[in-house]
């Protein structure tokens, strides 16, 4: 039988390569397989069967590629199914491990579910591995092997889908409480943050100058300098200054208003003002509003002394510690050096870095006897206090040879020696004892005769020169004070000093209305915006609302 009658649809042609052409554009895929396994033929008349094309025709050497390619399309169904197992073992085998890998992580107690899930996935790599000549495409599948490698992938993917169950509530409960952990951590972090973005904002809000107060030292000033002749000093001091049997007050400020305040309230509640001498001291930018301030009115018959830092010339670098300090490199380094971590990197004493703590107006309340020496007594206030009642009763209290009268301010364990001394250096450590009860600055009565006795000024020298690296204390006056007065302090009753009105809104009304002064030590001052509301009419009360300069500055009542 010839060719064309085995297939109606071939035509015989002279050029077989045409004929061949012709027929694989016009028989489907199935049609075209069939005819290149029957066209073995030679290319001469019809050969038979089993001989290859020897043609030098481009198109045809090109067949047994196109032969291989289509043959390929075919599928098998076994190897098929052998790739699906192969799959679904090597998934569940890296799940295994990934929940083994998890476990560790976690820490479980229970190191069972490490080796269980550790081992199946060991299990489920050793069946793939040993099952690799059966998984190789080259050799061929034959349907009871796969069988028996289905089962036990099978057997195998029960097991550790049953594990996985049993194992679920434990890892949904360790996954819960990392979760908390990690939201915790986090939480503290944006706390501690806002913790110190807070207290840096702060710090700015309460050591800035606000705007009504820098116009009132303005105006004092402008007035001060258009008429110098009427605010000019006396020829020579009122006696009053310098009598001893008179009262005695020193306020250290730069603080126009504040220090007008202290006065006032003074004065007001003193039963005879006439008897009472206030010694103002200043830096000399602020002196000429300070003596037009305290000019501009009569204070009850009172003595106000207004100087400057400057005016004492016994205070310079080389009997001043603080001075002397000031001058070298590091610690203007540590003041002023515009680092941004050095804003916020410790923010416990952050405020420690402000340099009105090395201020001379801080210090001076060190070298009184010095100052005023033909005084026995004298009490110092700071300028951010108010004076309630009249305070001469501090001058009958027996000082029984102590130095300095002060209100304790220690209860339970805060507010000792420990908290303001570095009690891990060994001077500190061998002289004072950690649980010794502190005292408050703002309203101290100095005897300076006992001042002068017991050579506190020396004493504060020799340890305000061995801190000049701030090994034994942070930088403020207190802790100085403290180790300076430290066997020489007389507690007084706390009715005549009550603190905190400038941080601690839980003071008591009752105990406000019985003291004879109120401090607004801490940040909220009662000049500035961020003052405590239910406090700040006890400061406002004594500010001369009526004076020209305070009205042109819009202070409000």
């Amino acid at each position: 039988m010839s060719v064309s009658d085995r297939n109606p649809l071939l035509i015989p042609q002279r050029n077989p390569n045409r004929q061949i052409r012709r027929c694989l554009l016009l028989l489907p895929a199935a049609a075209a397989v069939l005819f290149l396994l029957s066209t073995r033929t030679s290319s001469a008349a019809g050969a038979t069967e089993g001989t290859m094309v020897t043609s030098s025709d481009p198109y045809l050497a090109r067949l047994p590629r196109i032969r291989r390619s289509v043959l390929a399309v075919r599928s098998d169904p076994l190897r098929e199914r052998a790739n699906l197992i192969r799959k679904q073992a090597g998934d569940h085998a890296a799940l295994a491990a990934a929940y083994a890998s998890y476990a560790r992580k976690l820490k479980l107690e229970n190191s069972k579910q490490v080796r269980l899930f550790a081992e199946v996935s060991r299990n489920f790599s050793a069946l793939l591995a040993s099952a690799r000549p059966l998984l190789d495409p080259a050799t061929p599948l034959d349907d009871s092997s796969l069988r028996h490698f289905e089962h036990e992938v099978k057997d195998r993917i029960r097991a550790a889908r049953q594990l996985i169950t049993d194992a679920k509530d434990a890892f949904d409960n360790q996954l819960k409480i990392q979760k908390l952990k990690d939201t915790i951590f986090a939480v503290n972090e944006q706390l501690s943050k806002a913790k110190k973005q807070g207290a840096f904002s702060s710090l700015i809000a309460a050591k800035s100058i606000p705007k009504s107060l820098h116009c009132l030292a303005m105006r004092l000033m402008e007035e001060r300098i258009a008429h110098p002749d009427r605010y000019a000093d006396p020829p020579s001091p009122p006696p009053e200054l310098d009598d001893p049997r008179l009262y005695h007050y020193a306020i250290f400020s730069d603080n126009v208003l504040a220090a007008s305040v202290v006065v006032n309230s003074a004065v007001r509640n003193a039963k005879e003002p006439w008897k009472h001498v206030f010694h103002v001291v200043t830096d000399r930018m602020n002196l000429g509003a300070m003596q037009v301030m305290f000019r501009l009115k009569d204070y009850n018959g009172a003595h106000i002394e207004v100087k400057a830092v400057e005016d004492y010339k016994f205070l310079n670098s080389s009997y001043v510690p603080v001075l002397r300090q000031l001058e070298s490199a590091n610690l203007q380094r540590f003041y002023f050096e515009n680092k941004l971590e050095n804003a916020t990197k410790d923010t416990t004493n952050m405020k420690f870095r402000n340099p009105k703590y090395l201020s001379m107006l801080n210090h001076l309340r060190f070298y009184l006897p010095e100052m005023y020496p033909k005084l026995h007594r004298i009490l110092f206030l700071d300028d951010d206090v108010v004076v309630q009642r009249d305070l001469t009763g501090l001058w009958k209290i027996d000082m029984d040879g102590k130095v300095n009268g002060a209100v304790e301010t220690c209860f339970g364990s805060f507010h000792r020696y420990a908290q303001y001394m570095n009690f891990s250096h060994p001077l500190i450590k061998a002289r004072f004892n950690p649980k010794a009860c502190g005292w408050a600055y703002g309203m101290n009565f100095f005897d300076l005769d006992a001042w002068r006795r017991e050579k506190c000024t020396e004493q504060y020298h020799y340890w305000q020169n061995l801190n000049e690296n701030r090994t034994l204390w942070k930088l403020g006056t207190l802790p100085p004070g403290l180790i300076t007065f430290y066997s020489t302090t007389k507690p007084l009753d706390k009715s005549w000093h009550v603190l905190g009105l400038g941080y601690n809104p839980s003071i008591s009304m009752e105990e406000i209305k019985n003291a004879a002064v109120v401090h607004f030590n801490g940040n909220m001052k009662p000049w500035l915006d961020i003052a405590m509301n239910q406090f700040r009419h006890l400061w406002t009360k004594y500010v001369d609302y009526d004076m020209e300069f305070i009205h042109q500055c819009n202070f409000a009542s």
